[in-house]
């Protein structure tokens, strides 16, 4: 037991059981909790210039909202954003927009989430449920540190000028309140280490701070091959690190600004150290012997990582997440299913025929699109995820995320849009002065269980195009944060001989689909593709 692991955690529980209770409550009755919501957000932000142009102060009722409120993609509220960005207040919403927190876009490769003190409390009540649930299931869970990694550090571009502070520095400050803070109390990793941006370094210096904390209880990472990646790199480093731990010390600090040291600096633990001595590297349980959960991403393309770290950590529980997203938090774990997180935001989903559904208005089975609408300034914005209902907790539906749309590649989060590779593509080929009658990109894997991106190419492509393409899909902070860690391979280049659009063309129709309805992709989310184009090479 670490005693003040134990207190803040203790401290954090008591403050979440207020919004338990209420998210509890609320699984009952998900239609009057989420039409109180609505009338909420259109009631605080009814004097800013998205509710003005709009009229959010006329609207009585959800069928109201549905008609006035057009769905959106980013494309079309990005310039209210740069309005933000401009230093402009009362845009989307009346509550001040905080920080401009950074994610993947689909055509520029980059978006920038507005975030509010009014957004942070809808996080915190997705987030303090999901706590208590942990907890109650896992009793062990508050008597030692946390590793949390909720979100890839991407740092502002510096071309980027804005007036709100752009990113996070902290990821508990995606928390509101009491909340924050003790959540930070419990961090085994400080967060300061999200300024390191040397990959290699960054992964010694965690490795030094779990190492360090026998007492671990709980790590949550977003995709799980991070922690496969984690733990893959310590027998590398063994003999460095029990040195570090023993005396105290961190000589890779030494790299680091003057005043980050003092967060990696430590009191010699020779007992540590000899107890490490006597675990296996290779087997991360003996290092951790009181770790009890892993929660990590374990749906869709995620499954196969998710059950590498299950079989390297066979005596820990592995939670999968539900569907957690910069923009939102669309379902959380809870009583082993994934209930929307239904005291938090407004959500709509579309159907398979285009029509919008409310959440009581879910049947199971069914696959359904995310829209939703937020205290950040979100108003009926498409997410992209696409989820099936499996099951119910109370009367409110639990969800199964079940991958991005179809025009989306997602393998470890790296969040490639079909238009923005559709982009990425052009700009290589125009730089190398190549073209080609067919070009697309598609995953593969190595049977491993790791994974990159080939272009299949119809042609003699120049030698310089995979390092162009590169460079271009780098423009996706996903993608590139994932490229640092080695959770994606580098690009390769796959040259088709001959007939690559009708082997396109033959493979899709494969899937029962008429040729008429075959359009050419630039992106593909399948990732079979080499033995087609092989096998007519």
């Amino acid at each position: 037991m670490k005693p003040c692991a134990t207190l803040a955690n203790s401290a954090w529980f008591a403050a979440n059981l207020p919004a338990w209770m209420r998210f509890r409550r609320a699984l009952k009755n998900p239609a009057e909790t989420q039409q109180c919501i609505l009338n909420r957000l259109l009631r605080a932000n009814a004097e800013c210039a998205y509710g003005l142009a709009h009229g959010f102060d006329k609207i009585r009722n959800y069928a109201k909202f549905r008609d006035r409120v057009p769905i959106v993609d980013y494309a079309d509220i990005e310039p209210w954003i740069t309005r933000v960005m401009r230093g402009e207040q009362r845009v989307l919403t009346c509550d001040p927009v905080t920080r401009l927190v950074p994610t993947s876009g689909t055509t520029t490769g980059r978006k920038l989430i507005p975030y509010t003190t009014g957004l942070q409390r809808e996080i915190t009540a997705a987030v303090a449920p999901w706590m208590v649930d942990l907890i109650r299931q896992h009793p062990e869970v508050p008597f030692g540190p946390a590793y949390w990694s909720i979100s890839p550090a991407i740092p502002a571009s510096d071309n980027e000028p804005s007036a709100v502070p752009v990113g996070f520095d902290d990821d508990s400050a995606y928390l509101s309140g009491i909340q924050q803070r003790l959540a930070s109390a419990t961090f085994a990793v400080p967060a300061v280490l999200r300024k390191v941006t040397d990959v290699e370094c960054s992964r010694y210096l965690t490795l030094l701070c779990l190492l360090r904390e026998p007492e671990l209880r709980l790590v949550s990472v977003w995709h799980p091959s991070f922690l496969a990646l984690l733990l893959d790199a310590l027998p590398k480093w063994w003999d460095e690190l029990l040195h570090d731990v023993e005396h105290g010390v961190c000589q890779r600090a030494a790299a680091l600004p003057h005043e980050m040291h003092a967060h990696f600096a430590s009191a010699p633990q020779p007992r540590r150290a000899d107890e490490l001595r006597h675990a296996n590297p290779a087997h991360p349980q003996s290092l951790w012997p009181r770790l009890r959960v892993v929660s990590c991403w374990g749906d869709a393309q995620a499954a196969l990582a998710t059950a590498d770290v299950k079989r390297r950590l066979p005596d820990v529980a592995i939670q999968s997440k539900g569907l957690l997203a910069t923009e939102a938090f669309v379902s959380i774990p809870f009583r082993n299913n994934h209930p929307i997180a239904i005291t938090s935001h407004f959500f709509e989903f579309s159907d398979a025929f285009g029509k919008t559904r409310l959440a009581h208005e879910l049947k199971p089975g069914e696959n359904y699109s995310v829209i939703v609408t937020t205290s950040g300034g979100l108003w009926r914005y498409r997410l992209g995820d696409i989820v099936e209902v499996d099951g119910f907790v109370s009367a409110t539906p639990s969800l199964r995320f079940l991958g991005r749309g179809a025009s989306v590649s997602d393998l470890c989060g790296e969040k490639l849009a079909e238009t923005f590779v559709t982009r990425a593509i052009e700009a290589s080929c125009a730089t190398c002065n190549f073209t080609s009658p067919f070009a697309m990109l598609a995953p593969e894997s190595d049977g491993g269980g790791r994974w990159n991106y080939t272009l299949f190419v119809e042609g003699d492509p120049p030698p310089a195009l995979t390092a162009r393409l590169e460079n271009e899909l780098r423009r996706n902070p996903h993608y590139s944060h994932c490229r640092e860690l080695g959770q994606l391979g580098p690009v390769e280049c796959f040259k088709v001989i001959n007939s690559a659009y009708q082997t396109f063309c033959k493979t899709i129709a494969g899937e029962d689909r008429r040729l008429g309805d075959i359009k050419p992709q630039s992106l593909s989310p399948r990732t079979d593709w080499r033995g087609h184009f092989s096998a007519n090479s």
